[in-house]
């Protein structure tokens, strides 16, 4: 079962529940506050010297099975080139979790999305599954990270899905690559919208 869901609900589940063992994966310099243990694939032992941090070295996470409470995965899926096995491994060392990604919008919109995500992702609200698919860029990025972070605050639901799973995590992968991707033009949107001040400009006058 996979659904929608909240960073909010979540940061309150975990609150809740402070006896839990939480993995935060793929965190970099951002690990949830109630993790119990971080995985990445980047030395990070000093930065938590105070947690208990474990370095990712291979596409199994090095884990018992069902070990965790729960395991976070907060932007890392878009990342990953065996995604099959991750999300494998995600149900293997935990019975539920959260996820979050970015949505088509935000990986176009955000320069550094450009070169290191790989694919594109989607909730199907009926079928209850996330829909993976090769990325493709349909405009040429105008955010920052740090830029974007602003846009967070009022888009946020625009911009960022967040999943709650328990059990397992339904998704379908299609890896087709499209012949022909339909691209917008800043330089047009731009020329349509002066066009549009130029013309309400004019009707004032």
């Amino acid at each position: 079962m996979i659904r929608r869901s909240s960073k909010k609900f979540i940061d309150n589940l975990l609150k809740k529940n402070q006896t839990w063992k939480v993995l935060d994966i793929g965190c970099g310099y951002s690990a949830h506050k109630n993790a119990s243990v971080i995985c990445d694939i980047q030395d990070l032992s000093n930065f938590y010297d105070n947690k208990n941090f474990i370095r990712l070295e291979n596409n199994i996470l090095p884990f018992k099975d069902k070990e965790f409470d729960f395991v976070i995965a907060s932007h890392v899926i878009e990342h990953v080139k065996d995604v099959k096995t991750f999300l494998s491994e995600l149900e293997r060392v935990s019975n539920k979790g959260y996820i979050e990604l970015p949505t088509i919008l935000e990986d176009n919109l955000v320069f550094e999305n450009k070169n290191d995500h790989i694919w594109h992702t989607e909730f199907d609200d009926d079928e209850k599954k996330i829909n993976i698919s090769n990325k493709l860029q349909y405009i040429e990025p105008v955010l920052t990270v740090s830029s974007s972070k602003n846009f967070m605050k009022v888009f946020r639901q625009s911009l960022i899905l967040e999943l709650y799973w328990e059990n397992s995590i339904e998704y379908d992968l299609n890896q087709k690559m499209h012949d022909e991707v339909y691209k917008i033009s800043r330089v047009v949107l731009l020329r349509k919208f002066i066009s549009k001040i130029f013309r309400n400009f004019l009707r004032k006058n």
